[in-house]
């Protein structure tokens, strides 16, 4: 599974790791990305959004399923 958040697009970025000694190595940096039920079309689907679009409401979170113990 690709590690893109589904809402905005935020990839991994790229860069450099730089030691005491200058020396410079390829490293990554990843979004926080966590997986959500939201509403896309009407029904609910299991997504990965970054943690930035869940704060700025920029999704709408499914409703939690009610248990079959808690409708008897």
């Amino acid at each position: 599974m690709a590690r893109v958040c589904n809402s905005c697009g935020k990839r991994p970025s790229y860069g450099h790791k730089v030691s005491h000694a200058n020396n410079k190595t390829n490293r990554r940096w990843y979004p926080n990305l966590q997986t959500v039920r939201i509403l896309v079309e009407g029904k609910p689907k299991r997504v990965r959004v970054c943690t930035q679009c869940l704060k700025s409401n920029r999704i709408q979170k499914a409703p939690r399923r009610q248990s079959l113990a808690a409708t008897a």
